[in-house]
């Protein structure tokens, strides 16, 4: 039995389903077969959390693609999908010719709760986290915004994503204690510095932290495991499970709050993933892992 971890008021899986690469692809947009059999493949493995956003699309004119997916996917399910919780992220712009820019005004969160709401084909979102800051207003507008939503019934849960400290602290302010659901960073083995102390935060205030890119994203590509981190590759040839399986079950160690959100194009690797919520890492390899980590 996986014990089940707390985002806001949910209880979900330990492991979530990043499902950004079902729209964006292995890389440069290429398409993915069948993007619905992958999310299947998530929720056959027991995964109940599932993390898109607006801008998850293959170009700036396909806006919510991501979140289409996510919904034809619940659709088309034959279990039960009524404990599946799914995350959605709003604050980041596109326009045409891929010009990239930021928006936390409240008035374009609003609209862009109101569209996820059509493309998830929900009444309410289940959690809205603002994607980054609008670096051109106070952070307090952004999360007041927000708050503003939920009041509407509009979102259950707020979330903020690619925050720091001092930025959670302010969502706090304009919340208060327990009404921050979620920080969403991105944390792996190849990049901490900057999110750990946002990890150990948040497990001081019983937020939920969710690491995305876990098993490193691109970085992977640019320095290879057995000779960056020989802990982990020690780990996974002596318990015989994949590289990716001891760095998620590592990440879970870190702390009840942690729940990652690895990606996937095909419905093999996000299986795998998922076996991590089961893994039992020993503790003298979880301790090598850290020392040479950290």
């Amino acid at each position: 039995m996986v014990s089940e971890r707390r985002i806001g008021q949910f209880q979900v899986s330990p492991i979530g389903f990043g499902a950004m690469p079902v729209s964006t692809g292995p890389g440069q947009g290429r398409p993915v077969e069948d993007p619905v059999a992958t999310v299947h493949a998530a929720l056959d493995a027991g995964i109940t959390l599932i993390d898109t956003a607006d801008i998850y699309a293959p170009s700036w004119d396909q806006m919510g693609h991501n979140e289409r997916i996510v919904a034809e996917a619940l659709r088309r399910y034959d279990g039960d999908t009524n404990d599946i919780v799914v995350c959605t992220k709003a604050g980041i712009t596109r326009a045409e010719g891929e010009r990239w820019g930021r928006n936390g005004t409240p008035d374009y969160l609003r609209e862009r709760a109101e569209r996820a709401l059509e493309a998830l084909e929900v009444e309410q979102l289940d959690l809205l986290y603002l994607h980054r800051p609008d670096r051109s207003l106070a952070y307090a507008e952004s999360i007041e915004g927000l708050a503003t939503l939920q009041s509407y019934g509009i979102i259950n849960e707020i979330g903020i994503s690619n925050a720091s400290v001092e930025e959670i602290e302010v969502a706090l302010d304009v919340l208060g204690e327990g009404g921050l659901a979620a920080v969403q960073n991105e944390f792996s083995p190849w990049f901490h510095h900057t999110s750990r102390q946002e990890l150990e935060f948040c497990g001081e205030h019983g937020i939920a932290f969710v690491p995305y890119s876990p098993v490193g994203g691109m970085r992977r590509a640019t320095a290879p495991l057995d000779e960056k981190f020989r802990s982990i590759h020690r780990a996974s040839e002596e318990l015989g499970i994949s590289t990716h399986r001891v760095i998620l079950a590592w990440e879970l160690s870190l702390g009840d709050h942690v729940i990652p959100i690895p990606g996937a194009t095909r419905p093999e690797s996000i299986t795998d993933s998922a076996r991590a919520m089961t893994d039992e890492i020993p503790e003298e390899l979880l301790a090598a892992i850290n020392k040479e980590v950290f």
